[in-house]
């Protein structure tokens, strides 16, 4: 691991700008679910929970990027913040139960960010990028993970519809580029989180291919065969 992360030191800079290009790309899907909720007028079966955390996930991340000091962190979340501001408002013209979908989950997520930011602030500097990177890790981990609450149902009924393809393969190749980009810097944090993101994001490609469902996913996996 040392080696590889000597070996990618040099080219930390052009790694970082191709991981940043490569994630705001991946925050472009997210129109796709747009798309998907115009079509039918209707937010039924579409969660906004992966809206709103990442508003909530990018304010935090601004943060941390400010504490190391990494502009490449700062371009990726200042764009991911914009994004999901503008799919959360879509979001909210649709939904049929404004209180429950939108405003509940943003008071609470708007109440997380306050306490976050807060600890960032009082944390000793010398523990800070440590501690906040650590909680940022869990974080990250939970909102890529969030499609995998239904894993019991997707089983099933055998039916991954409800897992966006574009959003999933978009979020593994992410995964993959900020791991490689974590070695170059030696950032324990980043190379954990990446490769348990990868892990979780193939296991849910996984679930897409053996459980196509309807819609997208049961057209890919015909084009497959």
């Amino acid at each position: 691991m040392e080696a590889m992360s000597e070996r990618l030191q040099p080219h930390k800079d052009v790694i970082g700008q191709i991981a940043s290009i490569v994630t705001i790309c991946q925050f472009f899907a997210g129109m796709l679910v747009c798309k998907a909720i115009y079509e039918k007028k209707s937010t039924k079966g579409v969660n906004s929970l992966p809206f709103i955390g990442g508003v909530c996930i990018g304010i935090l991340m601004l943060k941390l990027a400010y504490i190391m000091n990494d502009s490449a962190m700062f371009q990726v979340n200042v764009a991911a913040i914009i994004l999901n501001i503008f799919y959360t408002a879509f979001y909210y013209q649709y939904s049929e139960n404004k209180y429950e979908n939108i405003l509940k989950p943003c008071a609470l997520a708007s109440g997380f960010c306050a306490l976050g930011l807060g600890y960032a602030n009082w944390e000793d500097p010398g523990s800070v990028e440590f501690r906040y990177g650590l909680l940022m890790t869990v974080l990250m981990l939970l909102l890529l993970a969030l499609p995998l609450v239904d894993m019991k149902t997707i089983i099933d009924t055998k039916d991954a519809s409800s897992i966006p393809f574009p959003i999933t393969f978009m979020s593994t190749l992410v995964s993959l580029l900020w791991f490689l980009y974590g070695l170059a810097i030696s950032n324990v944090f980043m190379v954990i989180q990446n490769i348990a993101g990868f892990v979780i994001c193939a296991l849910q490609l996984w679930l897409i291919f053996e459980y196509p469902g309807s819609g997208q996913n049961k057209k890919l996996k015909k084009k497959k065969q």
